[in-house]
């Protein structure tokens, strides 16, 4: 099957000079992602400022950059790499798993195999973080071993897959705003990315407990009923999983020794199914995930505040409002974990 024509946006060769004056170079994949070669992860100190921000910036347009290289990195360089980007420091919110090295806190360890990671993790699309008000800026993902068999990440440009709604729907989900089912953190469900300029969707399609609408006609807000909000997810999970052939989504597969960055602002995320299956159809996968402190907070717009009682009483009297575990189950045939 032939490869889709990219939605996204070609390199900018003033960024690309910066990167090849530096030594490094950078080459978009297709559809979306971009390589990146020639620069040293594990070098105490990062490059230059503008050979970061030039960087971040292509990661923001691309949605994730995937570094090469020929000799293992080890996890302390993986974390000092993570930094270069947003918020420029870890902000680490998971289990730490018996077999993480040095039981870092900063790093969470998954695997297909309960003994070597934890399993399970992500099956549906998401943006990391969604519990914090910031969020997570960037997440760095190392491949330990990648499986024999494949079974990779899917990403997704939100950015592209606000362009591909109508109209009228890029009206009404500008008008949505979601609410973690663990925290109650609040985030508009269409943002600005603060570096692309672009309007981005954003959903938590595994951590979500209640979507609260801004009236068109009214300063006034209602939730969305269980029907409402069962309809909105199959639409996000459609819209991203229809990026995968029309060229701005990706099922990225690892190489060993591979180490991605993603703009958590600009692409949603998933497993590939085939990562959770047994090592024995597989083979034994390992991976590390850090996540970067947000600069600032994905603050939902309307005068609503950045955070509400998800555990308590309805504050609207009807429509969904679920707290804890995985939020709102918007489909009972599908696996949920976090």
């Amino acid at each position: 099957m032939s490869t889709p024509q990219s939605k996204l946006p070609a390199l900018d060769p003033s960024r690309v000079a910066v990167i090849e004056k530096f030594g490094g170079k950078i080459t978009p994949l297709d559809p979306i992602g971009a390589k990146v070669e020639g620069i040293d992860l594990a070098a105490r100190n990062p490059p230059p400022d503008d050979v970061v921000a030039a960087l971040e910036r292509e990661m923001a347009e691309r949605g994730f950059l995937v570094f090469k290289s020929e000799t293992p990195l080890t996890p302390d360089a993986f974390l000092r790499a993570s930094c270069w980007w947003g918020g420029k420091e870890l902000h680490s919110t998971h289990g730490v798993h018996p077999a993480t090295p040095d039981a870092n806190r900063h790093i969470f360890r998954l695997s297909n195999d309960q003994r070597h990671g934890i399993p399970g993790v992500g099956p549906q699309w998401h943006n990391d973080g969604s519990f914090n008000t910031d969020t997570f800026s960037h997440a760095g993902y190392h491949i330990i071993r990648p499986a024999e068999n494949g079974g990779g990440t899917y990403f997704a440009h939100q950015g592209a897959a606000y362009d591909e709604l109508s109209p009228a729907r890029q009206e009404f989900w500008g008008r949505l705003s979601s609410v973690n089912a663990t925290s109650g953190a609040v985030h508009p469900m269409v943002h600005t990315h603060p570096l692309s300029g672009r309007k981005c969707i954003w959903l938590h399609l595994g951590m979500t407990g209640a979507v609260i609408e801004k009236l068109p006609d009214a300063d006034d807000f209602r939730l969305l009923e269980a029907q409402e909000l069962t309809d909105l997810c199959h639409q996000y999970n459609d819209v991203l999983n229809a990026g995968l052939e029309n060229g701005y989504a990706i099922n990225f597969e690892y190489e060993e020794n591979d180490c991605v960055f993603i703009d958590n602002l600009a692409v949603a995320h998933r497993a590939a199914p085939e990562a959770h299956l047994p090592v024995d159809q597989q083979g034994l996968r390992i991976m590390h995930r850090s996540t970067v402190r947000g600069i600032e907070d994905l603050a939902p717009g309307f005068g609503l505040p950045p955070v509400v009682n998800i555990g308590g009483p309805n504050p609207l009297g009807t429509g969904v409002w679920h707290s804890g575990g995985i939020g709102f189950r918007w489909d009972d045939g599908i696996p949920m974990q976090n």
